[in-house]
């Protein structure tokens, strides 16, 4: 049952290009437009034993959910923390906590270079540090709710100017076979 689920959805996105966004901000800041990623792209093999490849398929598989604030299902939509306290429940059995700046506190903290596909990336996206967060696929990408302006989960590039200015960290979770 589980093959056949990632098989499906690996599928389906290889399918299905990733919707084009932007970020909620202020007016006078400028997201980047979402990146097109494929399930190759991020080294995800269909039928894979690693909880990582799981992980990132899962996370990819709820692209274009869309945004609620303080959301915290597929079914009724996501905000940041939701969307990686869900993903990370749901394939690793992991309770994290409620809010981007609670999560950034557990878990190793790693530098940008030791960046991994499934670690998270955390973001100063209100004026103050950790208060976005998403998950990291490789590549310089990463997936994660992004706001109520671009309306749903989506991919971005952490090498565009609006993300490299905002990056504050990064934090890795074991996740048990």
């Amino acid at each position: 049952m589980r093959a056949s689920f990632t098989l499906i959805t690996a599928i389906l996105l290889a399918i299905s290009p990733f919707a084009n966004a932007e970020m909620d901000m202020p007016e006078s800041a400028s997201a980047p437009p979402a990146t097109e990623v494929s399930v190759s792209e991020v080294n995800v093999s269909p039928g894979s034993p690693d909880k990582t490849q799981d992980l990132l398929l899962y996370a990819l598989s709820l692209n274009g959910t869309r945004y609620k604030y303080g959301g915290r299902d597929a079914d009724s939509g996501f905000d940041c923390s939701g969307f990686v306290r869900y993903v990370y429940g749901q394939v690793a059995g992991l309770s994290l906590p409620g809010s981007a700046h609670a999560i950034s506190k557990v878990g190793a903290q790693i530098t940008k270079s030791e960046l991994k596909p499934g670690d998270l990336v955390f973001f100063n996206t209100l004026r103050r540090a950790f208060s976005h967060v998403g998950i990291y696929l490789g590549d310089n990408r990463f997936i994660h709710a992004s706001s109520s302006s671009t309306g749903d989960v989506m991919v971005s590039d952490l090498t565009e100017r609006y993300w490299s200015k905002r990056f504050n960290g990064a934090r890795r979770y074991a996740l048990s076979e």
